[in-house]
């Protein structure tokens, strides 16, 4: 099997002494692992780095076994954002969801644009809400979406929050992820609860009941708005 596309390294793990282990979902063969032989040298250490984005050859003798990449760099992302916690955390915890929750070699071609979307905007002002929306959109994709327009009608012009009810769970959301109307005097406390709700849904649908450990990039990035 050979074949040969772009995508975003989404993990990284050392693989005997100059090798590495790589994770990337790719655009149009979705996530998919393979060796990197030469992985530590000084050339290519320099570009693997989780977020970037990478042109991947692929080839594998046998279907059952670990295949082998070859790699180059497309588009630097994570050392545009070394000096900003925020959001290299941001790039972390959605790398580190993918990672976990996609299951290999399955086209996500929707989940990928809004993914390249959310990067391309990082350095817009309301970035954060692009994340949160990238979050809904994962959980969509995986299978569980939820059409939050259907309760326009329950939100009042005084309130900041709107109670909604997810599977005969009660959830006080913030107004904005039902009208996406997005300004940018939106508190902390609000982006704060957006995450807490998608953090919830993910854990209720597909942590705990496969028994996966959450991320702990993802908890990380939360409590940067308390």
């Amino acid at each position: 099997m050979n074949w040969q596309d772009e995508g975003y390294l989404v993990s990284k793990r050392k693989f005997r002494e100059n090798a590495n282990i790589i994770n990337v979902f790719t655009k149009t063969y979705g996530k998919m692992n393979g060796i990197v032989y030469g992985g530590n040298s000084r050339k290519i250490r320099n570009f693997l780095q989780v977020s970037n984005k990478i042109y991947v050859f692929y080839n594998s003798k046998n279907d059952n076994k670990i295949g082998y990449f070859k790699t180059e760099l497309v588009e630097p992302i994570a050392p545009k954002y070394f000096n900003d916690n925020k959001k290299t955390s941001a790039l972390l915890s959605a790398t580190s969801l993918l990672n976990t929750l996609l299951p290999e070699s399955q086209p996500y071609k929707n989940l990928f644009k809004s993914l390249s979307n959310f990067i391309e905007n990082l350095d817009q002002e309301n970035w954060y809400f692009l994340y949160i929306f990238w979050e809904l959109n994962l959980i969509k994709e995986l299978g569980y979406g939820i059409d939050l327009e259907e309760f326009k009608n329950h939100i009042s012009d005084n309130e900041v929050n709107t109670t909604i009810k997810v599977d005969s769970l009660k959830y006080k959301i913030p107004n904005f992820l039902i009208t996406k109307k997005i300004n940018n005097s939106i508190a902390n406390i609000s982006i704060r609860n957006s995450l807490g709700f998608t953090r919830t849904i993910m854990l209720n649908k597909f942590f705990l009941p496969n028994n996966i450990p959450f991320p702990k990039s993802r908890i990380i990035f939360e409590n940067y708005f308390n």
